[in-house]
């Protein structure tokens, strides 16, 4: 049966990497969640690491994280939907916002339960994603900075995430210029600018992060060791904390050309004839995994000089050549994954997560 491993050894020195490196630069950072899905035993592995802030986009994942450790500090990352106001404020320490009317219910609910609840006003920066509208902010700034039970700690952009828009350090220092434009109209300190995410570490590592940049938002590059610059991976990090293992279910030679009629697949997809194939004979291996788990482009096949043919919902199917491994039935292939494969795998209810150190 395949299963999901995360390598504990190797989570932990890409996690010693970065807390190096952002109190070398006297930035505070929290990790992001969302990919583990609200995994308790890997949310478990990322608290015993140390980690004191945990940023998530599903409230249900924050308010287990809650019940670990209620002394960590969580963040809601996407503007609150109406109908999830209430649980926000109760598991989220703090949120992401964008909106007057939202921001007003918020401090409607945190007065009703007794709480300060603290806000990052995300602003627009390019990427299209939410934000306020620079030309906005001062504006919006003054109708929310007194709303009761609130308490505004930051202001936050989002890049590269949509349109893949890339930060610059033109758009980091206007980012730095709104929040202290804001603190010298209006007297209040707002201590975060939190315009960093892993797409934004390669210009701390090279030195031309702005100065006042003071707080990052972290998932892709703690579990991938990603370089989202060079797409690449950053020296001294691992780009495998996670290991998707599958088994071989079938073997068997069979033609490379389809045989009969054509029409499209489940997906959709026609097969394209290669007519110079016909004739010719291959070894076919399916493995216990199909597009219910992950989209094959997300997979990443290195040892092998496999190649994988297609899916289904429930199993993927290889092509061994003339199988020269002499791979048999029960034997594993082994996958590392990229960001989106391993959020798949880690969302299905079919695949087991297991921790190795």
């Amino acid at each position: 049966m395949a299963y999901l491993k995360l390598y504990r050894h190797k989570l932990k020195e890409n996690f010693d990497f970065l807390q190096q490196t952002f109190a070398g630069s006297e930035i505070s950072w929290g990790i992001v969640s969302k990919i583990l899905c609200g995994n308790r035993r890997y949310l478990k592995e990322l608290i015993n690491l140390g980690c004191k802030e945990i940023h998530d986009s599903r409230i249900s994942n924050l308010k287990r994280v809650k019940e670990i450790d209620n002394s960590v500090q969580t963040c809601y990352i996407k503007p609150p939907a109406r109908r999830s106001i209430p649980d926000v404020i109760q598991y989220a320490d703090v949120s992401m916002n964008t909106e007057y009317f939202t921001m007003k219910l918020l401090s409607d609910e945190a007065t009703k339960q007794g709480k300060t609840h603290k806000v990052i006003i995300m602003i627009e920066t390019g990427d299209l994603r939410e934000g306020v509208m620079g030309d906005h902010l001062i504006e919006f700034y003054a109708k929310v900075f007194e709303l009761p039970n609130l308490e505004i700690i930051g202001l936050g952009t989002n890049l590269n995430c949509l349109h893949g828009v890339m930060p610059s350090q033109d758009k980091l220092i206007q980012l730095s210029l709104y929040k202290q434009i804001i603190e010298l109209k209006f007297g209040k300190e707002i201590p975060w600018v939190s315009g960093g995410t892993s797409v934004t570490i390669p210009l701390l590592l090279n030195k031309q992060l702005p100065k006042g940049v003071n707080h990052f938002r972290v998932g892709e590059t703690l579990y991938f060791g990603a370089d989202l610059f060079n797409e690449g991976v950053i020296p001294g990090m691992h780009d495998d904390v996670f290991e998707l293992f599958t088994e071989i279910i079938e073997i068997t030679k069979k033609p490379v050309v389809p045989i009969g009629e054509l029409a499209a697949n489940p997906q959709g997809e026609v097969t394209e004839i290669d007519e110079s194939l016909y004739g010719q004979t291959a070894y076919r291996a399916i493995l216990d995994i199909g597009l219910l788990d992950i989209d094959p482009k997300y997979l990443i096949l290195e040892g092998h000089d496999f190649e994988i043919v297609g899916a289904s919902s429930d199993m993927l199917v290889l092509d061994l050549g003339t199988n020269p491994e002499k791979m048999k039935v029960g034997d594993q292939i082994k996958f590392k994954l990229k960001y989106m494969g391993a959020l798949a795998i880690l969302n299905s209810h079919y695949i087991e997560k297991k921790v190795t150190e």
